[in-house]
C-alpha cells in the first residue's frame, strides 16, 4: 500500500471534495443543506451563483387524486387479467383506474442568489472544497496579490444559509447581489442592505399554484458600505461581507398552507443577527459533527488522494484509491444529514437540491424502489434520526391513503401506489405500465418495523402499529383468489416498470414476486408487532391463514427466481429494476444458510441482469451482491458506479458527476444513498438472525477499520481487518440481550459461546418463506460458501465487548 508521503496542506483532511476550478455547470456546483435549507454553490471568482432550495416550496396545493371509477371497473380488470388478456387489462386500468387530475406536483427551486464581482476575471491559485467533516463549501484564489475567500453553510441551530466573503487586504471586497428565478417573482430591496425575493409557486396540471415563499438576503460589512437600489444590492471596498440568507413559504402540513411566508422568513433572519459569525459557524459545526462524527471509515491510502476530486474520478477504475470508497461513503451520510432532519420532509428524488421548476419525474417520491433508497443508510450508519422525516411521511399517507382504499378498491385500510408529493397523494399515476401497483404503504411500512428492529424501543411500536395494521387490513381486504394454484394474490398490479418479454407493453399482472414478497414480510411483522404488543388477537389469526396461501417465490426453467407468477423471465432482460430481488435485499426471507435454492436462483437472475444500468439500480445491486457474499462483484458495481456520468442520456449510462452526485442519468440522489448503503452492508449485515462481522469484503479493501455501525438488536459495531481477515471487533450494547455473531473466522471473547439453535433475542426474529416450487429441470447450482462460525453472547445495557480473532 502506497502512503502518501507529502500532501498538499489544503488536501490534509481527507473528508473533502475539493477542485481546481469552478463549478461550469448545476452538476460541478457544491451542496449544503440543513434538512430544510438547500444551496449549490458554484464558487465563481467573477459571477457567483448560490442556487437556493427551501424543502416545503413545491407546486401547487394541497389536492387528491383518486380515481372512484376504478371499484366498479376491478371486477372486470381481474377478470382479464385471469384469461391472460394483459393488453385489455391495461386498457381498462388506463381508462378507470389512473389519475385523471393530478399525477404529482414538482418540487421547484427557490431561485437564484448572483454576486457580481467586477475586475475578477484574471485569478490565480483557485482552490474549492467541500467538507465533509465540518459541512463547510470553500473557495480561495489570488487576484493581483490580494487572496480571496469565500465560505457558505447551512445551518440547522439557527435556520439560516450563510456566505461569507473576505480578503486578507483591507477594502478589497467589492461586489453586487442581486436574485432571479425562472418563473415570475418579485424582487425588491428594503433599507441599504436587504434584498427580498417573493414568489408563489406554479400552476400545475389541474391544480392551482399557492405555495407562497419568501427569500430574503441581508449583507453586513466589516469596513466599506452597502447601498441598494430598486432590485440589487451593492458592496464597496468592505473588509468582508456576510451574507443572510432566510427563506420560508407558508407551508404547514399536507392540508394545511395558511403560514405566513413573510413572518417566518423574517422571524429566522432577525433570530440570527443577534448572534456573532463564528459563534452560529461553531453551532452549525457541532449540530452536523454530532451526528457526522459518529462514524468512521478507513479503507486505505494511496497517491490518489493528492488528486482533485474530478480527477480520482476520472481515474478510480483504471488504479487503486480505496479512500474515494471511503468518501463516497461519508459523502452518502452527509447528504443524507443534510437533506432529512426531523421536523421537515423526506428527502426527495433530489434529496433538497434542485435548479428547476419542473424537474425530471417532478423531483417526487417514487415508493416502487427510490425513496426506499433513500433511506437504507438511515439505521445501519447511525443516523436514525435522519429517518424521522419518512416515518411521519408514512404515518400522513396512511390517513390519506385511506380515502383511497375505500373510494377506489371498496378496501378498508390504506393503500398507496407508485409515487407521492408533499400533498401525500396516493392514487396511481403517470399510466398503468409504471402507475398500477398498489404496494407502496406495504414497502414502506418496512421501514416503520426496521427503525424498531435497531432501537427495540416498544414505545416507538406501539406507535406505528396502527399504521402497518391498516396496511396490513388492506391487502387482507385487496387480496383475490387466482383460478390457477387458489392462491391469494394481489391483482391487479405490475413488477416495477418492467414487463415480460413475450408482451414487453403490457405489464399488468397478479401474484408478481414482488408483490408477494412484500405483503408476506408486511403480515409476518404485523403479526409479531400485534404478539408483542398483546393485541388484535382476530386479526393475527387471519393474518396467520392467509400467509398460508400467499404464492411461494418460484425457480424457473433457467434457474432463475421468477419475476412472475408465470415463468416469463427471458435471460437478455437487463431492466433497470429487479423487484424480484426484494427478497433477497432490502427483505431477509432468501439466506444462504436458510433457503439455499432461493439463494442461488437470486444470484442466477441478478447475474443474468447484468452490470451495467442506471446510478440508483447500481447502487441497489452493490446492496444485492453484497447479501450474496459476493464482495468483489460488490466492488466490481461500486467501480461501475464511480465512473464519470456519460454525457449522452443513455438510459443505462448511469455513472457519477464531478460533484459526486449519482447520475440517472440525469442526477438522483437515490443512487448515492443506495451506494453508501452497499457499501456498509459488505462490511456488517445483521438481517439474518446474527451480526455477520466483514460478511462481503473485496480484495481490494485489504487492510482498514471502521467504527459506529449500527446492528439490529441495539448494537454499535466497529471492525478492524488486515490481509483480508477480521483482527478484532467491539460491540456496544444499547439495550442488552441475546447478541449472536457471524465470522468466518473462529474469535475469542469474554463470554462468548458456541451458537445453538435459533437466536433467542427477538429483534434478530427470521420468518420462514415456504419452500420455493422449483420449475426447473435441472435443479439450481449449489454454491460454495465460506465456512462460517457462530457465537452467542448475552449482553447488557451499556456493555462493550472485545472480539479477537482466535
Amino acid at each position: 500500500m502506497a502512503l502518501i508521503v507529502n500532501v498538499d496542506a489544503q488536501n490534509e483532511s481527507y473528508l473533502k471534495l475539493w477542485y481546481t476550478h469552478p463549478a461550469k455547470q448545476w452538476v460541478e456546483a457544491l451542496p449544503v443543506g440543513n434538512g430544510r435549507l438547500g444551496a449549490m454553490v458554484y464558487g465563481d471568482p467573477c459571477k457567483e451563483v448560490i442556487q437556493l432550495n427551501e424543502n416545503t416550496v413545491w407546486a401547487g396545493q394541497p389536492n387528491r387524486n383518486d380515481n372512484p371509477d376504478a371499484k366498479e371497473a376491478l371486477p372486470g380488470v381481474r377478470k382479464l387479467i385471469f384469461e391472460g388478456k394483459y393488453k385489455e387489462a391495461q386498457n381498462l386500468v388506463n381508462q378507470k383506474f389512473i389519475s385523471k387530475t393530478s399525477h404529482g406536483m414538482p418540487y421547484q427551486t427557490v431561485g437564484n442568489l448572483k454576486l457580481l464581482f467586477p475586475g475578477h476575471e484574471n485569478y490565480s491559485d483557485y482552490y474549492r472544497e467541500l467538507n465533509i467533516e465540518n459541512a463547510v463549501v470553500t473557495n480561495s484564489y489570488d487576484l493581483n496579490g490580494v487572496n480571496y475567500k469565500s465560505t457558505v453553510f447551512s445551518s440547522f441551530p439557527d435556520q439560516v444559509i450563510i456566505a461569507r466573503i473576505s480578503a486578507d487586504k483591507p477594502g478589497s471586497v467589492s461586489f453586487s447581489a442581486t436574485m432571479d428565478r425562472p418563473s415570475k417573482i418579485n424582487v425588491t430591496t428594503r433599507g441599504n442592505d436587504e434584498l427580498i425575493l417573493s414568489g408563489i409557486t406554479n400552476d400545475f396540471e389541474t391544480v392551482k399554484g399557492n405555495v407562497h415563499f419568501g427569500a430574503k438576503v441581508k449583507i453586513l460589512t466589516t469596513g466599506g458600505s452597502v447601498s441598494a437600489n430598486d432590485t440589487s444590492l451593492n458592496v464597496t471596498n468592505a473588509d468582508v461581507a456576510t451574507i443572510y440568507i432566510s427563506i420560508a413559504s407558508n407551508f404547514k402540513n399536507y392540508s394545511d398552507i395558511s403560514a405566513d411566508a413573510d413572518e417566518r422568513a423574517n422571524t429566522y433572519l432577525q433570530k440570527v443577527l443577534k448572534k456573532n459569525y463564528y459563534q452560529v459557524l461553531n453551532d452549525h459545526i457541532a449540530d452536523y459533527q454530532y451526528y457526522f462524527k459518529r462514524v468512521s471509515i478507513d479503507l486505505g491510502l494511496t497517491d490518489s488522494v493528492k488528486n482533485p476530486t474530478d480527477i480520482r474520478l476520472e481515474q478510480f477504475a483504471k488504479g487503486n484509491d480505496p479512500q474515494l470508497v471511503a468518501l463516497y461513503f461519508q459523502f452518502g451520510r452527509y447528504l443524507l444529514i443534510s437533506s432529512s432532519r426531523p421536523g421537515g420532509q423526506p428527502a426527495n428524488l433530489q434529496g433538497i437540491w434542485n435548479d428547476q421548476l419542473t424537474p425530471p419525474w417532478d423531483s417526487k417520491y417514487t415508493v416502487n424502489i427510490n425513496t426506499e433508497m433513500n433511506y437504507w443508510p438511515s439505521e445501519i450508519t447511525n443516523l436514525t434520526e435522519m429517518n424521522e422525516p419518512l416515518i411521519q411521511m408514512v404515518r400522513e399517507l396512511s390517513q390519506t391513503g385511506k380515502q383511497t382504499a375505500m373510494d377506489m378498491y371498496g378496501a378498508q385500510g390504506w393503500v398507496l401506489h407508485h409515487n407521492t408529493d408533499i400533498w401525500r397523494i396516493t392514487g396511481p399515476i403517470d399510466g398503468a405500465f409504471w402507475g398500477m401497483w398498489p404496494m407502496g404503504g406495504a414497502w414502506l411500512s418496512q421501514h416503520l418495523f426496521d427503525k424498531y428492529e435497531f432501537n427495540g424501543e416498544i414505545k416507538f411500536l406501539k406507535s406505528i402499529y396502527p399504521v402497518v395494521k391498516d396496511a396490513s387490513v388492506f391487502f387482507l381486504n385487496f387480496l383475490v383468489e387466482e383460478p390457477e394454484h387458489k392462491w391469494l394474490v394481489v391483482c391487479p398490479s405490475v413488477s416495477p416498470e418492467n414487463a415480460p418479454a413475450d408482451h414487453p407493453e403490457y405489464s399488468i399482472s397478479a401474484g408478481t414476486t414482488m408483490d408477494n414478497q412484500l405483503v408476506f414480510d408486511l403480515f409476518t411483522k404485523t403479526i409479531e408487532a400485534a404478539e408483542i404488543l398483546k393485541t388484535d388477537k382476530e386479526l393475527v389469526t387471519k393474518l396467520k391463514e392467509t400467509l398460508k396461501r400467499l404464492p411461494p417465490m418460484q425457480i424457473g426453467q433457467w434457474g432463475q427466481l421468477q419475476e412472475w407468477m408465470y415463468d416469463w423471465d427471458s435471460q437478455n432482460d437487463h431492466h433497470r429494476h429487479v423487484s424480484h430481488l426484494y427478497g433477497l435485499f432490502p427483505s431477509n426471507q432468501i439466506s444462504p444458510y436458510r433457503t439455499p435454492e432461493l439463494f442461488s436462483a437470486a444470484r442466477t437472475s441478478l447475474t443474468a441482469r447484468g452490470d451495467e444500468s442506471t446510478g440508483w439500480s447500481m447502487g441497489w445491486k452493490v446492496n444485492l451482491w453484497a447479501h450474496l457474499l459476493d464482495g468483489n462483484h460488490a466492488f466490481k458495481l461500486i467501480t461501475d458506479q464511480l465512473k464519470p456520468a456519460a454525457q449522452s442520456e443513455r438510459r443505462q449510462s448511469g455513472g457519477t458527476y464531478p460533484n459526486l452526485f449519482d447520475a440517472h442519468p440525469p442526477f438522483q440522489i437515490d443512487g448515492n444513498f443506495g451506494c453508501t448503503s452497499g457499501i456498509a452492508e459488505m462490511l456488517l449485515q445483521s438481517h439474518d438472525g446474527a451480526i455477520h462481522l466483514l460478511p462481503a469484503l473485496p480484495d481490494a479493501w485489504k487492510n482498514g477499520n471502521v467504527k459506529g455501525l449500527k446492528a439490529r438488536g441495539g448494537f454499535e459495531v466497529d471492525i478492524q481487518w488486515e490481509n483480508g481477515e477480521l483482527i478484532k471487533a467491539t460491540l456496544k450494547s444499547s439495550i442488552g440481550g441475546n447478541c449472536r455473531i457471524r465470522s468466518y473466522c473462529q474469535l475469542e471473547g469474554k463470554g462468548l459461546k458456541e451458537a445453538k439453535g435459533q437466536n433467542m433475542n427477538p429483534l434478530f426474529c427470521v420468518s420462514e418463506t415456504k419452500a420455493p416450487l422449483i420449475h426447473s429441470k435441472m435443479p439450481p447450482s449449489s454454491l460454495a460458501l465460506k465456512k462460517v462460525y457462530e457465537y452467542d453472547l448475552a449482553t447488557k445495557k451499556g456493555d462493550v465487548i472485545e472480539l479477537k480473532k482466535y
